[in-house]
């Protein structure tokens, strides 16, 4: 756990309702698909607003229900295409989306490394949450598609704290994410065209701005 439970609970009970959402929320939670937590919720909405995009990139779908969260608050000209490479969650995305009455979310189905390969940009809001061991491998391909000044939000960057472990106190088989994840939050927060911060909201949340070029 990153933060006090209670503190957690009572931030949650601000919360307002989201109403289809909620729906889409509480089933997600039921059938065990691995969304964004409540206090996550919030604070994607909010990033969303002070960025105010025309553009937002999604990598991770899911179900959708993050993408519709940012949908609701982004302007109303602005539009979001969203990665997902399981087929039956792109499709329960599509159900949920239509659900919701929300046309402005374009689904691509496929390998993440490859759609972001062949994407243009720019986006203004880059929301990374799919396989966390391969954000070091895209990171290359995110920072060429984000505008200058525009955001990157990296969610699960803290494991639930387990981050802060030694490698041998985590288990063998998560080794690996767990250096990767380590290497990620070093370059981002050392990296030129970036400046980084890492907030312990949920899982743990990387905001990054690309910086804009300097008027001489």
């Amino acid at each position: 756990m990153i933060v006090n439970e209670r503190i957690r609970d009572y931030i949650c009970s601000l919360e307002r309702s989201r109403g289809v959402l909620d729906e889409i929320e509480k089933e997600a939670r039921e059938a065990g698909v691995p969304i964004i937590k409540k206090e996550t919720a919030a604070f994607l909405e909010t990033m969303t607003a002070a960025a105010n995009p025309s553009a937002i990139l999604e990598v991770g779908t899911a179900v959708g229900y993050s993408a519709l969260l940012m949908s609701r608050i982004m302007p109303k000209a602005c539009e979001i295409t969203t990665i997902e490479t399981d087929r039956d969650r792109i499709q329960k995305a599509a159900e949920n989306l239509k659900k919701a009455g929300e046309s402005r979310i374009h689904l691509m189905e496929g390998d993440a490394g490859k759609v972001l390969a062949a994407l243009e940009g720019p986006y203004d809001l880059i929301f990374m949450d799919a396989a966390k061991g391969q954000y070091i491998h895209w990171l290359p391909d995110i920072l060429r598609v984000l505008a200058p000044g525009g955001i990157l939000l990296s969610d699960n960057v803290l494991q639930d704290g387990r981050i802060v472990e030694s490698r041998f106190a985590v288990e063998r088989r998560d080794r690996t994410i767990h250096a990767r994840i380590r290497e990620y939050l070093f370059t981002l927060t050392h990296h030129p065209e970036l400046t980084s911060s890492i907030v312990p909201v949920g899982d743990g949340v990387a905001v990054s701005v690309k910086k804009r070029e300097r008027q001489k």
